[in-house]
Formats: C-alpha cells, structure tokens, sequence
C-alpha cells in the first residue's frame, strides 16, 4: 500500500527539534522502528518523523489501522490526545492542544445539537480515504458534557494550572505571531509573554524581535503600568467631582479594582509556580 503524507496532518502538532529529530533517528537505528505507524485508510496519522527515517534508511516499519476515525475531526481529536499525554511537550503547547481540543468539541455538539432539533440537516458522511480492510465503526465518542467546559476542567486535561490555561488563552488571542514564537522557542515565560500580549502588536513584534532580555523588560513596564492603574480608576474620579454622588461609577470603579485584584492573583500564581518549578530544576541538577 502506498502510503500517503497530508501535509495538514503533519504539520498539526508541533514538529520536534532537530536535537529530538537526531535522538530519534540514532535509536531508531540502533533498535528498529518499534512502535506501529498509525493510518486511516492510506493516510499517515501518526508516525511522521519514523516514517521519513525509515524511507531515508530502507529500515522496514509496522502500520495498524485505527477503526475508530470516520472524520477528519475524529482523527484531530486522537491526535491532540496523544499528544498530550505526552511528557516532551512543553506547558504552553499543551494549553493550546487543550484549547484546540475545546473548539472542536464545542463546533461538534453545536452541530449535533442543531440536527437534533431539527434547525439544519444531517450532513452527508464525508468521503473517506481509501481503506484497506478497514472495519465498520461508529464515530469517535465526544468527551463528558462538562469536561472541557470550565478553566479548571481545560487545566486537568493540559495537566496545567487554571491560571497558566487564562495566560495561554491570552496569548493565543492577543499575541502577535512573533510573541507567539518566542513563547513556544522557550525565549519568554509565559506569565512574561501574556502581559506583553496587551501591549500593541508591533511593540509586541519590536520586543520579540529584540530578545529576551527586552521582552522581559516590555513585560515589566506593563505590570508597572497596571500598578498605577488604579489611582486613576473612575471611582477616584468621581470623588473628586465636587457634590457629585454617581452610585454607578462607584460600583464601575469597585468592579475594576475587583477584576485587577484576580488580574494580580492569577499572575502571583503562575509566578509561584515558576519559582516552584526553577528550585525543582535546580535541585536535581545538583543532586545530578
């Protein structure tokens, strides 16, 4: 069978390093390809990487079918979960595979939800790739109704703090494509990279395109700024309007203050967590 590479599947998850590629490739060549590439029908679901080495080699591999894929949607989904549970992946790729995996959940049970009461019409079965001697199957169960529904229930799955799924969130939705790239390169934390994410994206692509050092300094003025916030909050204002008593700007102001205060404890966390995870790091290389 020959097999086919999607380039879309293959991009899907986040190439490994040429350091990981080159460790791959030696134990590869030293113990075979051991583990089985996965497919749907003739196309390659996992096992990108081995597949090349093997072909660059002529080293023989294994290939089992998935029964369960009916959908390009069930084969993401397998995807992202395969990947998370895996321990190379670095804490900001696995919120945004959790993230993603939220999305195409929520699209799935929207459309569900509309056929069921009758607002659109079933789809037609998407055309699927060749099989060989593929068995019938039923879709890809979705995941409990509740599961990806909370921050909390998002940090379970990405084995993530809820404060470190809302910096990941932000970044995902405000971050320039260069900020994005430093976070996932490792040059900036990502505490670091959500505060410079509210800065403008060409302040955010100027400090990506710095360094590290600039995107640390970039994220130390925002909180600087944020700091002095608040004496200049709407409810200060108000006060000092002579004979003025607006009840909403008040409550606007006390609201404000509210939401800065979880800004602040959300960042001491992810903060905490850093330093918890710098002492672990340096506790076992002296141990080392």
């Amino acid at each position: 069978m020959d097999i086919v590479v999607n380039e879309e599947l293959k991009a899907y998850i986040e190439p490994l390093t040429p350091e990981e590629h080159d460790a791959l490739e030696r134990s590869i060549l030293a113990e075979g390809c051991r583990d089985a590439l996965v497919l749907w029908g003739n196309v390659l679901v996992d096992g990108h990487n081995r597949y090349g080495i093997c072909q660059k080699h002529g080293l023989p591999f294994q290939t089992v079918q998935n029964p369960r894929f009916k959908s390009m949607e069930d084969v993401h989904l397998w995807m992202i979960d395969q990947h998370l549970g895996r321990r190379s992946l670095s804490d900001y790729q696995r919120g945004v595979l959790a993230l993603r995996k939220r999305e195409i959940v929520a699209e799935r049970r929207a459309r569900r939800a509309a056929v069921e009461s009758g607002a659109v019409a079933a789809p037609e079965a998407p055309a699927a790739p060749e099989v060989v001697a593929a068995p019938e199957a039923a879709p890809a169960p979705l995941p409990p109704q509740d599961s990806l529904e909370t921050r909390e229930a998002l940090a379970r799955a990405a084995r993530l703090s809820s404060s470190q799924v809302v910096l990941i969130e932000k970044i995902q939705k405000q971050g320039a494509p260069e900020l994005v790239a430093a976070v996932k390169a490792g040059v900036v934390s990502i505490n670091a990279a959500a505060a410079v994410a509210t800065l403008p994206a060409e302040e955010q692509a100027a400090a990506a395109a710095a360094g590290a050092e600039e995107l640390k300094q970039a994220a130390k003025r925002v909180r600087e700024s944020r700091r002095k916030a608040p004496a200049a909050s709407p409810a200060s204002a108000a006060d000092e309007t002579p004979g003025r008593t607006d009840e909403p700007v008040a409550e606007a102001g006390v609201t404000a203050l509210q939401q800065r205060i979880a800004a602040l404890e959300a960042e001491n966390a992810a903060l905490r967590e850093e330093l918890a995870a710098l002492r672990a790091a340096q506790t076992s290389s002296l141990s080392s």
